[in-house]
């Protein structure tokens, strides 16, 4: 019989990228976006491409199988003061870079079109947020209704990676099972807002991650409102509308009810209980 902790670890394993999708597709493809905007915005140009920076959930380690989406920063040189240049109009800034992939399918991304979604032909796409350096850890990202906002996502990236420290190393697992269950039911929080939240509602966390859910389930609702560790987005459901977020709490305590009946179930010794309301809450069999 296969036991609750044992089934938790097979869907762990089975939620977590690949060796090869780790190492060698996200690495590949953020290689193809260098060369490109390498190619594209040479040193000779009036806009020069200078590094790329990978961000988001591939680059907190916090990504969940598939692998659809990869999160890059692309920052560009202001040596030649580019940046005034489209000061008063970032929506040009971003249509020379989709110029450069003329002939690959693109799109504007994110709550205000900041990014340049790229596809594969192979499947997936990467967002590229590109970005001039400001200064310290701050980039300055287009608005994509003309102005400018300041970012700091590799600030937000070290505050995670902070409290996976101080949380034993275990708070990566315990988010990729939050993005599993977030994607089964209805997709309600977006992955930065989803990663704060149980990064800021846990003090300690060990491996047993059938209790960690639980707790996560029965907290997160009081941790709606968190606010971006970059220092500059704010408060990070402000995307929730008022019936988006009850819609949102039901959802987070209909997952800590089973969450509790099952880790009930677990402690009387009726695994094949426990893993059925568990289930229940990933939408997979375990």
């Amino acid at each position: 019989m296969t036991t609750t902790a044992q089934a938790f670890d097979l869907l762990l394993e089975e939620i977590t990228p690949t060796d090869y999708q780790k190492n060698t597709m996200v690495p590949a493809r953020k290689e193809s976006v260098r060369a490109k905007l390498s190619e594209s915005f040479p040193a000779s140009c009036d806009m020069p491409f200078w590094k790329i920076e990978l961000i988001g959930s591939a680059a907190k380690s916090t990504a969940i199988r598939p692998i659809d989406d990869i999160d890059v920063l692309a920052v560009f040189s202001d040596e030649k003061n580019a940046y005034s240049k489209y000061q008063f109009d970032s929506q040009k800034f971003l249509y020379r870079i989709r110029e450069a992939y003329a002939g690959v399918e693109t799109k504007q991304v994110g709550s205000r079109g900041q990014a340049v979604r790229v596809f594969y032909q192979s499947g997936g796409h990467v967002d590229i947020a590109p970005v001039f350096f400001k200064g310290g850890d701050d980039y300055y990202l287009p608005a994509g209704d003309g102005s400018w906002i300041t970012t700091s996502p590799l600030k937000a990236n070290e505050w995670f990676n902070r409290k996976n420290s101080e949380l034993s190393y275990h708070l990566r697992p315990v988010v990729r099972f939050a993005k599993k269950w977030n994607k089964e039911h209805s997709k309600r929080f977006r992955s930065f807002h989803l990663e704060t939240m149980a990064a800021s509602c846990f003090s300690s966390l060990g491996s047993n991650y059938r209790s960690a859910m639980a707790r996560f389930f029965e907290w997160a609702p009081s941790y709606l409102d968190v606010y971006d560790p970059g220092g500059h987005s704010g408060n990070l459901s402000s995307y929730m509308t008022w019936q988006q977020r009850q819609d949102a709490i039901a959802s987070l305590q209909t997952a800590h009810s089973r969450a509790d009946k099952a880790l009930t179930a677990e402690a009387q010794g009726d695994h094949d209980e426990a893993r059925r309301q568990w289930s229940i809450v990933f939408d997979e069999t375990m």
